[in-house]
């Protein structure tokens, strides 16, 4: 009987800051002559259309079908909302698949996803993240008020925005990594619902991975809370509900170890 394969290790000192992608990628900061809303006009939501939907959405159900098997769980407590801003929070462990599984949550909505500067200077296809959705983080002061424009835009259009609070990539990690409460002043402000999405692993009988998608929600922010107490409010709620489903992973492709302090 073949000896059962034990899981590769990796070795993390910080599980706020530390980054495990493969992709190596210069990236220039977001500065205020970024164009982050490019779909206006009938020509703009022509070609969204069709690169989003006849293209792009093809060839993410294909990779993930074939790659994962990947499969969601709850997309049912979405319908309520499907004509109004929804925040969705989720925890970040694949390089190729967390820019694609969105599109298959609120499908066959538009997605909006908050991403690292690195994600725009992807040879060939970094020139089309903003029409697919791609939200670059914003990297100076002015860069930010049209960053916050952009997202108050895709708020008044009805349009669903997700957000990886864990910041940095850490593949087929089956726990849920700390996060700030920074990115909660988003639907704090805005009066949004808030759901999370957590992605589990699972062994299929040929020995790769199936990833299953469970979707939570809604939470809202409490209205007799400070801003600051109510972005402290979502995240505990998002992230203690994050765990308790991180905790149905059955499989465990790389194991992450924290260094021995000296």
């Amino acid at each position: 009987m073949p000896q059962e394969r034990l899981p590769e290790t990796i070795y993390y000192s910080d599980p706020l800051h530390d980054e495990f992608s493969t992709m190596e990628i210069h990236s220039d900061p977001i500065l205020e002559d970024y164009k982050y809303i490019r779909d206006g006009g009938f020509f703009g939501k022509v070609k969204r259309f069709f690169l989003f939907h006849l293209i792009a959405k093809p060839i993410a159900w294909f990779y993930l079908k074939k790659e994962f098997h990947h499969e969601i769980v709850g997309k049912w407590q979405l319908k309520r909302y499907r004509k109004q801003a929804i925040f969705l929070y989720g925890n970040h462990t694949q390089i190729i698949g967390d820019a694609l599984m969105p599109a298959f949550m609120v499908s066959p909505r538009y997605i909006n996803v908050i991403v690292h500067p690195n994600n725009v200077n992807i040879p060939t296809i970094g020139k089309f993240v903003p029409l697919l959705g791609g939200l670059p983080l914003p990297g100076n002061a002015k860069a930010k008020q049209n960053f916050a424009q952009a997202i108050g835009k895709r708020v008044t259009q009805h349009q669903p925005i997700f957000i990886y609070p864990e910041a940095h990539i850490w593949p087929y990690y089956t726990g849920v990594r700390p996060f700030v409460s920074d990115s909660f002043s988003y639907p704090v402000y805005y009066g949004a619902p808030v759901f999370c999405f957590t992605n589990t692993y699972h062994k299929r009988k040929n020995g790769k991975v199936r990833i299953r998608t469970y979707i939570d929600g809604p939470f809202f922010a409490d209205p007799e809370l400070t801003p600051k107490e109510a972005r402290e409010q979502l995240r505990n709620e998002v992230y203690n509900t994050m765990c308790e489903r991180a905790a149905l992973s059955t499989y465990q492709k790389i194991a992450y170890v924290k260094k021995e302090e000296q």
